[in-house]
């Protein structure tokens, strides 16, 4: 799904049984011939993602994370209905071609997808472009204007009709996210639940519906080699809903960092939004909402949850890694930045 910079070995930790999977996948897949061979794609901190080739076809793998995992999350059987769906009226979603849900192949279930190329913008610009303040603007803008495409398609054109339950969306969201957060804490931090207790105080009870991706940001996306402001995919769809669009505009405005932001938000969840030309975070909600005609009247609500909903998300990788579950030294450092997203939303919320 990325750019050969992407593509690393596969790491010791997250070996596949290639004896079990490479029958299954010429059984299965069309033009699965030649050679093959397994990558992995070195980005992500949760789902795990493997290059396939046979010969010259290449396809992508996605799976859950090993060892245990929160209850209903990291579902690759929702992510391959959305994908085998979606594209036909969102082509920037890869074509998911088949699923295996016969844990006994690689220990769990896994889809098969299409490969696009492209690269990902983290934390940091790439080298190799000209980051001036137009090119910036560009991609800022394009970033707002996919999550609006997203939230104009109408699922029923896209056979997503009956996806999940627009109903009370928002209410289960908060419940849920609290849950895992009992789940994974390591610590008892009181604040937390004041959080929590504000949100469920100002729970908004609009009645707009679109599809969400639920993790939209701009390391979500791929975007041209060519021209990083034009995207060619949005990847990671494992969570998509149907519910208030506005969830995923506060996700986005979690990760949209400015200039003089408190150092530990930008150091928990950050884009490199805070780079000269990027759009603030009210032109970016005045874009969208000029984009959708959606109400954003209550976002600030949305920006709370936003950034509860990711403190928890990091916080169940980062008790994974306290646990032995995962080796991974990229998640040492994730009690910081869990610390820092909740002291994000106690600000926010004015606590």
């Amino acid at each position: 799904m990325e750019t050969d910079r992407e593509v690393i070995e596969v790491r010791a930790e997250e070996q596949l049984d290639t004896r079990r999977l490479e029958p299954w996948l010429r059984q299965h897949l069309p033009d699965a011939e030649g050679p093959f061979e397994l990558a992995q794609f070195g980005g992500g901190h949760a789902n795990l993602t493997y290059l396939i080739r046979f010969g010259k076809k290449e396809y992508v793998l996605r799976r859950p994370p090993f060892g245990p995992v929160a209850p209903s999350s990291h579902d690759m059987g929702r992510e391959h209905t959305v994908l085998k769906n979606l594209w036909q009226a969102f082509p920037l979603a890869p074509r998911s071609y088949l699923i295996c849900k016969d844990a006994k192949i690689i220990g769990a279930s896994f889809h098969i997808m299409e490969r696009r190329y492209g690269i990902v913008i983290r934390r940091e610009l790439p080298e190799g472009y000209d980051w001036k303040e137009e090119l910036n603007s560009r991609v800022g803008n394009m970033v707002i204007d996919v999550l609006a495409e997203l939230h104009r398609v109408d699922p029923s054109d896209a056979g997503l009709g009956e996806l999940g339950r627009p109903e009370g969306f928002v209410e289960r969201q908060l419940s849920g996210w609290t849950r895992r957060w009992e789940a994974a804490k390591h610590d008892d931090l009181p604040v937390v639940w004041d959080i929590v207790l504000w949100l469920e105080r100002g729970l908004p009870t609009g009645d707009q519906v679109s599809l969400l991706h639920n993790d939209y940001k701009l390391d979500n996306l791929l975007v041209s080699t060519d021209d990083p402001g034009r995207a060619v995919a949005v990847l990671d769809w494992d969570m998509c809903a149907r519910g208030d669009p506005l969830v995923d505009l506060g996700h986005m405005l979690t990760f949209w960092g400015e200039p003089g932001d408190d150092e530990r938000w930008i150091a928990a969840a950050s884009m490199p939004t805070t780079y000269p030309g990027f759009p603030t975070r009210d032109e970016a909600i005045e874009r969208y909402a000029a984009a959708t005609g959606f109400d954003c009247g209550n976002v600030h609500w949305y920006q709370v949850f936003g950034a509860f909903k990711i403190a928890v998300i990091l916080q169940q990788i980062y008790i994974r890694y306290l646990r032995g579950q995962t080796r991974d030294e990229r998640f040492a450092a994730f009690g910081d930045r869990v610390a820092g997203l909740i002291d994000k939303a106690r600000v926010l919320a004015k606590l």
